[in-house]
């Protein structure tokens, strides 16, 4: 016979199913608005099953980037650049955490500590706050409206070079004393032991990495001035006009839709190490 199942174990669930629905509920309204035309949107008359302008709209978004209404560049070239910057700010965070957190936890020399407490209290500095600075630096460099501009100030990390020196302390101090032994030097530990030791955290970190790289919207709203460097981010709220007759919304909701695929990848391709380097505690 069946026993009755108690709230306390279907409630979780029920909450988690309408949290999904309401996160899900808006990018199944920008789907199927992408599949319409303008003007059933602006009129309101919009239903919540696909229309027969998918393909066109997506089309014209990926190689115009534009409509009657709003003129923009091609989504590809957004999207191009918003990559180089994505992948441009987690390789450069990712290298120089790992170095940095490499050299505090295995290294002993003068203000060590000092220099970590340094680097920590960063992290009460977001780019808000430096940013009137940092954009005088990178405008004096003559960086201003290009990738090294967009990538460069925004490479170090401290939250990331914490996280990387609390996994280096986790390895044992016997291999350690082991690699000294077999005659492995400082760089001969670091790529042999440590790094191997260390991918599935470095996994967790590029995901969290890309999409903070790919959502980025003050500083390239600041840094650049042409319209050849801007980022998906960037070109999707200029795409929107000052009113809903002057808006292209079925374009817009094909770029969003578009926009979201790059992040939606690399979480579905490394979900597998992005959840075990979250909880992987011991080496």
């Amino acid at each position: 016979m069946a026993t009755r199942q108690r709230p306390t174990q279907w409630l979780p669930h029920f909450i988690l199913v309408v949290g999904v629905a309401s996160f899900a509920f808006p990018i199944y309204l920008a789907l199927i608005g992408s599949t319409h035309d303008a003007g059933i949107i602006a009129r309101g008359e919009m239903p919540l099953v696909p229309g027969p302008h998918g393909l066109d709209n997506y089309w014209q978004a990926w190689t115009r980037g534009s409509a009657e209404r709003v003129k923009s560049i091609p989504v590809q070239a957004l999207m191009f650049n918003s990559l180089v910057m994505a992948l441009g700010i987690t390789f450069g965070k990712i290298a120089i955490s790992v170095i940095s957190a490499y050299a505090v936890a295995f290294f002993v020399f003068p203000l060590r500590m000092f220099f970590f407490w340094m680097i920590f209290i960063t992290l009460m500095l977001p780019v808000e706050v430096r940013i009137i600075p940092t954009y005088k630096v990178v405008a004096d460099l003559g960086m201003v409206d290009s990738f090294t501009g967009l990538i460069i100030p925004l490479i170090a990390s401290a939250t990331a070079t914490l996280l990387f020196r609390q996994v280096f302390l986790t390895i044992p101090d016997e291999l350690v004393e082991a690699a000294k032994i077999d005659g492995a030097g400082a760089l001969r530990f670091f790529w042999s032991v440590v790094i191997p030791l260390s991918r599935t955290n470095i996994a967790a970190l590029f995901v969290i990495l890309f999409i903070y790289g790919w959502n980025q919207y003050l500083w390239p709203l600041l840094i650049t001035s042409s319209r050849s460097m801007e980022t998906i981010v960037i070109g999707i709220v200029k795409m929107i006009g000052t009113g809903d007759a002057q808006t292209d919304w079925q374009i817009i909701m094909a770029t969003t839709i578009l926009a979201m695929l790059p992040p939606v990848a690399v979480i579905l391709f490394m979900q597998r190490w992005f959840v075990k380097g979250l909880i992987e505690a011991e080496k």
